[in-house]
């Protein structure tokens, strides 16, 4: 029985995790955590009785406490409740699948417990990438990617040489607005931008789909997962999300990992890794393609992406004000109070007025995103 603890339980990665549990009657749930989604976690609670379940609104955890009072499962709030359970001694695996920053301090608490990380929360190595990957190696910790691009990445190279690749090609849909130009993207509204060709994701990562910042943010990602440099990583736009990404090798050699675009399969390889479990779904019909397609990534457009490496390339704390601007941007956007391109406005302003601090503590990240959020905050319209 492998025993997991779920960071961001209600959402879109969370939901996903509890269907494969409920398919593989080895994997028992001990921990649950969301935002403020009382009665869904009052749900999972009543289904998968963990011992521990955390909401990060304390109001909202005093109203879910009472509502489970006839349960065996602790309810706790905020930051300790996520700490509590990043260490609980039973827990072998932390599905990290919130959204944001809240997200770095339960991760390192947890690789310092020595638990295993699956890792959807973008945020933790993004703007804490020098502090993770060293801990992990040090705390002999494996974390296994749960993106559709980091998890075809790490399967391309299983069994492989790392010191062989020569480059990381790292596919991305396109979005909804693939081939669209700046001023098509000046009318743009937000159901446009929810609208995604081929994913189904939560509202703020399909946003940043659509922008390609969530391309970059994975990108970066890539870096720290592999160990590789940026000027190794190459976006290449494929529409139809079948080769999820691709590992050339120094002797031209590409490995790829294809597939349905279907979030379970990444998530149930991180797991039980490095088994194989069978799961119910479409497959892959070749005979049904009509072709795989490749285009370059338009980054004159899409300014999310360039953005992305010009942030690494500055290094230190720039990557934060990047993913904090752009976090709060999006927000703005959702909330239809900035238009779709102001959102690339934001953040270059945001950065361009950040002095970098290298090497930041987690405090340090954590101020250069209140210092984006208070930079967007002042100069929206």
């Amino acid at each position: 029985m492998k025993k997991i603890g779920i960071l961001g339980s209600t959402g879109s990665i969370g939901t996903q995790t509890l269907e494969i549990v409920r398919g593989n009657q080895d994997l028992q749930v001990v921990a649950l955590a969301a935002g403020s989604n009382v009665s869904m976690l009052e749900e999972q609670i009543r289904e998968f009785s963990p011992k521990i379940a955390v909401l990060w609104d304390e109001k909202a955890a005093g109203e879910l406490q009472v509502r489970v009072a006839d349960t065996d499962t602790k309810v706790r709030w905020g930051m300790e409740g996520l700490l509590e359970i990043a260490v609980m001694e039973e827990m072998e695996v932390l599905v990290t699948a919130v959204v944001g920053m809240i997200g770095i301090r339960p991760t390192i608490a947890a690789i310092e417990a020595g638990k295993t990380i699956a890792l959807a929360n973008k945020e933790t190595l993004v703007t804490a990438g020098h502090i993770i990957m060293p801990l992990a190696a040090k705390k002999n910790v494996s974390i296994f990617p749960v993106d559709s691009e980091h998890s075809a990445i790490f399967q391309s190279m299983h069994g492989e040489n790392r010191e062989r690749v020569s480059k990381i090609l790292l596919t991305a849909s396109g979005g909804p607005f693939r081939g669209r130009t700046r001023e098509d993207l000046s009318k743009v509204t937000v159901e446009d931008a929810l609208n995604h060709p081929n994913w189904a994701m939560g509202k703020k990562i399909t946003v940043d789909s659509a922008t390609l910042v969530n391309k970059g943010l994975e990108v970066i990602e890539a870096k720290w997962l592999f160990g590789v440099e940026p000027e190794k990583i190459q976006v290449v736009v494929h529409p139809q999300s079948i080769i999820h990404s691709m590992v050339e090798y120094v002797d031209g050699g590409i490995m790829a990992q294809l597939g349905m675009p279907d979030m379970k399969l990444p998530i149930q390889y991180a797991l039980f890794y490095p088994d194989r479990r069978p799961m119910e779904g479409k497959r892959v019909d070749f005979f049904a393609l009509s072709s795989l397609t490749f285009e370059r990534p338009d980054t004159e457009t899409f300014k999310g992406l360039q953005m992305a490496y010009d942030a690494i390339r500055e290094g230190g704390s720039m990557p934060t004000v990047y993913n904090a601007a752009n976090e709060r941007a999006v927000a703005l956007f959702l909330n239809r109070e900035i238009s779709f391109l102001e959102i690339y406005d934001l953040i270059q302003g945001a950065m361009e007025g950040h002095k970098v601090v290298p090497n930041p503590s987690v405090d340090e990240i954590l101020n250069a995103e209140a210092e984006a959020y208070e930079y967007i905050n002042a100069h929206r319209k």
